[in-house]
């Protein structure tokens, strides 16, 4: 049975805690870029960081972007999901939850973004063709 890891976009763009607010907004400013991850020293998901919390959290408090690290700014993870779940389950996780991307980790260390769009596609090549019932052997 396929797992997570199977259908995982491995490698989320990712930064430290240590980071500054301007390198997050370097990563935010593509408009297909959604959110950054933010991770411990030892790649443990901390945080995830919007751009609307950037926005708030340090252009409208009037910080110095360049000097405000992330590890502060970012939110808990409304979600995460363990790269050896099933797919099926965490399709049906991802149905239930209306999420489109959930941050796949492995003993808490970020691994991987499961996207929802990849997850249907991936879901579907591994259905069977329907066959032809006019066409079945005799």
């Amino acid at each position: 049975m396929d797992r997570v890891r199977d259908a995982m976009i491995s490698d989320p763009r990712a930064l430290p805690e240590s980071a500054s607010a301007q390198e997050a907004g370097r990563v935010l400013t593509p408009p297909e870029v959604r959110a950054v991850y933010v991770v411990d020293a030892a790649g443990a998901l901390t945080g995830v960081l919007t751009r609307k919390t950037l926005v708030a959290k340090v252009v409208a408090a009037g910080l110095d972007p360049r000097l405000t690290t992330i590890g502060g700014l970012a939110e808990q993870p409304y979600y995460t999901i363990e790269a050896e779940t099933p797919l099926d389950t965490a399709f049906r996780f991802l149905e239930e939850h209306d999420a489109e991307r959930v941050p796949v980790v492995e003993g808490g260390r970020l691994v991987g973004v499961l996207s929802r769009s990849v997850l249907q596609r991936r879901l579907a090549e591994d259905e069977e063709p329907a066959g032809d019932p006019d066409s079945a052997p005799v």
